[in-house]
């Protein structure tokens, strides 16, 4: 793999680039999460809200047999309804923890004491730093282009610059970053690395479908919404004010805007259960971001990872 310069990142985990797999429920296990570190990043599992105990232990043991250093991301709003996620992964001993969305303060302290580097996903300057008053060690960057859930206020090189001003904590930048262009961009901003999740998508490792993976590889790149429809009619309680951004299909084109009659309509949710076991996404949901137009192909994790790797470095020896 092509060298790249050390960053706080890089030396905190021994890797070899700095890119960390950013854990996203349902697509993230402990085998991608793996593959991603042994190509020498670092690999995160996803846990989603209503994952069991058992669950985050069977990932993080998948996940530790790459014999490298691995992480965990968790939501805070779900960790007050189902707190043996935070025992378990108090007892994996990952690497790296995240606590995002929602009061992760009572978290950050019992994790560093277990030796565990903490970090936030913040959407804006005033959460940057109210992270950073908290005492997290690594606060990402997270900007409105990014996948999954999250704040729609500000674009991830408007947040990053900004966040990089105010606060003295390592920061990572995410949120449409799927190659190396944008991971040189980030370092040469100032950013400890690069936190990417749309990028690892199509890649075999995934816990998602082959069927899933097709569909981001035939995404352009505006393909994407930002949406509670998922959300609402599957009775999760995400907290406002953040909503997810996924691949748009037939469900959001009905039910975007009309989320009011979506929460009393039974029939709607049984629809998309029906579609999620089936694999239907034309109906089910496919949470990416919004540069999944850069990605075509199926790929492993160690391509992907490589492939940034080489023509970040390539970019930045130029400078």
């Amino acid at each position: 793999m092509t060298s790249m310069r050390p960053t706080w990142l890089t030396d905190r985990f021994s890797l070899r680039t700095p890119i960390v797999g950013a854990p996203m429920a349902g697509v993230t296990g402990g085998r991608l999460a793996a593959a991603i570190s042994i190509a020498g990043a670092l690999g995160m599992i996803g846990v989603g809200s209503t994952a069991s105990a058992d669950f985050v232990g069977l990932e993080a043991r998948a996940a530790a047999s790459s014999g490298r250093p691995f992480g965990i991301g968790l939501m805070a709003w779900a960790l007050a309804r189902n707190p043996g996620q935070f025992d378990a992964t108090l007892a994996a001993r990952p690497a790296l923890v995240s606590v995002s969305f929602g009061d992760y303060r009572p978290y950050v302290r019992p994790l560093q004491d277990a030796g565990i580097t903490v970090a936030t996903q913040v959407g804006d300057v005033d959460e940057a730093l109210a992270a950073a008053d908290a005492g997290v060690d690594v606060i990402v960057a997270r900007g409105s282009e990014a996948g999954g859930h999250g704040l729609d206020r500000v674009s991830t090189f408007p947040l990053l610059q900004a966040v990089l001003d105010r606060v003295d904590v390592p920061v990572l930048a995410a949120g449409g970053i799927v190659t190396g262009r944008g991971l040189a961009a980030a370092l040469a901003a100032g950013a400890a690395g690069v936190w990417v999740g749309t990028a690892f998508l199509a890649c075999p490792e995934a816990a998602n479908t082959a069927k899933a993976r097709a569909a981001v590889c035939a995404a352009g790149y505006d393909a994407t919404v930002y949406t509670r429809v998922f959300d609402v009619a599957q009775r999760i309680p995400w907290p406002a004010p953040y909503c997810g951004r996924a691949l748009a299909n037939r469900f959001t084109q009905r039910w975007h805007g009309h989320e009011s009659a979506l929460a009393a309509d039974a029939d709607a949710a049984a629809e998309l259960a029906r579609a999620k076991s089936a694999g239907d996404y034309d109906v089910a949901y496919i949470y990416a971001g919004q540069g999944v137009g850069s990605v075509t192909a199926e790929r492993p994790a160690a391509d992907v990872v490589a492939s940034m790797t080489a023509q970040a470095a390539k970019l930045l020896e130029r400078q």
